[in-house]
Protein backbone atom coordinates (compact mmCIF):
# COMPACT_ATOMS: atom_id res chain seq x y z
CA UNK A 1 0.00 0.00 0.00
CA UNK A 2 2.84 2.38 0.78
CA UNK A 3 4.25 1.87 -2.73
CA UNK A 4 0.93 2.99 -4.23
CA UNK A 5 0.89 6.07 -2.01
CA UNK A 6 4.45 6.97 -3.06
CA UNK A 7 3.53 6.55 -6.73
CA UNK A 8 0.47 8.77 -6.26
CA UNK A 9 2.57 11.45 -4.56
CA UNK A 10 5.02 11.45 -7.48
CA UNK A 11 2.15 11.62 -9.98
CA UNK A 12 0.70 14.50 -7.99
CA UNK A 13 4.04 16.33 -8.05
CA UNK A 14 4.34 15.84 -11.80
CA UNK A 15 0.81 17.21 -12.27
CA UNK A 16 1.59 20.23 -10.08
CA UNK A 17 4.77 21.00 -12.03
CA UNK A 18 2.86 20.57 -15.29
CA UNK A 19 0.18 23.00 -14.09
CA UNK A 20 2.88 25.57 -13.43
CA UNK A 21 4.64 25.03 -16.76
CA UNK A 22 1.64 25.01 -19.12
CA UNK A 23 1.20 28.24 -21.08
CA UNK A 24 -2.44 27.51 -21.92
CA UNK A 25 -4.68 28.32 -18.95
CA UNK A 26 -7.18 25.59 -19.74
CA UNK A 27 -4.47 22.93 -19.64
CA UNK A 28 -3.14 24.36 -16.37
CA UNK A 29 -6.60 24.28 -14.76
CA UNK A 30 -7.15 20.68 -15.86
CA UNK A 31 -3.74 19.70 -14.45
CA UNK A 32 -4.57 21.45 -11.16
CA UNK A 33 -7.89 19.59 -11.02
CA UNK A 34 -6.00 16.35 -11.57
CA UNK A 35 -3.70 17.20 -8.66
CA UNK A 36 -6.72 17.83 -6.46
CA UNK A 37 -8.26 14.51 -7.51
CA UNK A 38 -5.04 12.65 -6.62
CA UNK A 39 -5.05 14.45 -3.26
CA UNK A 40 -8.58 13.17 -2.67
CA UNK A 41 -7.43 9.61 -3.38
CA UNK A 42 -4.53 10.04 -0.96
CA UNK A 43 -6.89 11.35 1.74
CA UNK A 44 -9.01 8.24 1.28
CA UNK A 45 -5.94 6.01 1.67
CA UNK A 46 -5.10 7.91 4.87
CA UNK A 47 -8.50 6.89 6.29
CA UNK A 48 -10.10 10.32 6.01
CA UNK A 49 -13.08 9.64 3.73
CA UNK A 50 -14.91 12.83 4.75
CA UNK A 51 -11.94 14.97 3.74
CA UNK A 52 -11.55 12.92 0.55
CA UNK A 53 -15.17 13.53 -0.44
CA UNK A 54 -14.87 17.25 0.26
CA UNK A 55 -11.64 17.48 -1.75
CA UNK A 56 -13.11 15.53 -4.65
CA UNK A 57 -16.34 17.48 -4.81
CA UNK A 58 -15.08 20.97 -4.06
CA UNK A 59 -11.41 20.91 -4.98
CA UNK A 60 -11.42 18.68 -8.03
CA UNK A 61 -14.90 19.20 -9.43
CA UNK A 62 -16.38 22.56 -8.42
CA UNK A 63 -13.24 24.68 -8.48
CA UNK A 64 -12.11 23.22 -11.80
CA UNK A 65 -15.53 23.81 -13.32
CA UNK A 66 -15.62 27.43 -12.10
CA UNK A 67 -12.16 28.11 -13.52
CA UNK A 68 -13.06 26.54 -16.86
CA UNK A 69 -16.26 28.61 -17.09
CA UNK A 70 -14.28 31.76 -16.26
CA UNK A 71 -11.66 30.97 -18.90
CA UNK A 72 -14.33 30.31 -21.53
CA UNK A 73 -15.95 33.69 -20.79
CA UNK A 74 -12.71 35.63 -21.37
CA UNK A 75 -11.18 36.55 -24.68
CA UNK A 76 -8.11 34.51 -25.51
CA UNK A 77 -4.83 36.23 -26.38
CA UNK A 78 -4.46 34.19 -29.60
CA UNK A 79 -7.85 35.41 -30.87
CA UNK A 80 -6.79 39.02 -30.20
CA UNK A 81 -3.70 38.67 -32.44
CA UNK A 82 -5.78 37.26 -35.32
CA UNK A 83 -8.03 40.34 -35.32
CA UNK A 84 -5.13 42.73 -36.03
Amino acid sequence: MIILEIILVFVMLIGAVAAGIFKDLLNAVIAAGFVSFIAAILFYFLHAPDVAMAEASIGAALTTAIFIIAIKKTKRFEEDEEDN
